[in-house]
């Protein structure tokens, strides 16, 4: 079977993730997260990324890109990638010793309506989910705790959101999202669906011709 197809068009709000080869814990320490939010910097300072929310987790990270431009999605991605690898190595003493990520990085499109407050929700309680932090917001590696309790310049990194933040959101991020909210994210990244409303999803399969991609892997019907 062939790779999927991926867009890379600017004016589009892109969920990425990737998970460490075999699933290994790859941030151990404070220094190892610091690293990657330090290739995180370089990256989006190098492209001109928006980086909109993110969550480094012990063996994988989850990224809200918007890029400004075509082709911007694959360079930021791979540079950052390959970079952390490089680094990672040289700071663990293992040059050589093989892939640090399991493959290529997964990207999918996400309406910038509602379903983007859910997707910045998912990605920002993936701490809490997994009950490393008793808050979205105590999670020291992530875009909460940045926006929230970051210095001025740490808050520099997080570009504006193409919607308006909710009201209380730290209260709404602190509040359990509903399981059919969850398993449509996770739908998403399994099958490689764009997220957002079924109409919405409709115009991008037939907008970046995504047949091939979306349909031969079924469509979630409704209430599934």
């Amino acid at each position: 079977m062939g790779r999927a197809l991926r867009t890379d068009v600017g004016g589009y709000v892109y969920h990425v993730l990737n998970r460490a080869n075999a699933r290994s814990t790859i941030f151990r320490t404070k220094a190892d997260y610091e690293l990657f939010e330090k290739v995180l910097e370089e990256a989006k300072e190098l492209i001109g990324m928006r980086i909109l929310a993110y969550c480094i987790m012990p063996n994988h990270w989850h990224l809200v890109l918007y890029p400004k431009s075509d082709g911007d999605l694959s360079k930021f991605v791979n540079w950052l990638t390959l970079t952390h690898t490089q680094r990672w190595h040289a700071a663990h003493n293992t040059i050589g010793h093989g892939h640090l990520y399991q493959g290529r990085y997964k990207s999918f499109l996400c309406e910038d309506d509602v379903h983007f407050i859910h997707l910045v929700r998912y990605v920002e309680r993936n701490a809490l989910r997994a009950n490393l932090a008793p808050r979205a917001e105590d999670w020291r590696w992530g875009s909460a705790w940045r926006r929230i309790n970051g210095t001025a310049k740490q808050k520099e990194l997080l570009g504006s959101w193409p919607v308006h933040m909710p009201q209380r959101y730290v209260e709404l991020l602190n509040h359990p999202q509903s399981e059919e909210e969850v398993n449509a994210m996770r739908r998403a990244v399994t099958r490689g669906n764009p997220y957002g409303s079924d109409e919405w999803i409709e115009r991008m399969i037939k907008k970046f011709r995504l047949e091939t991609t979306v349909r031969s892997r079924g469509r979630p019907r409704k209430g599934s």
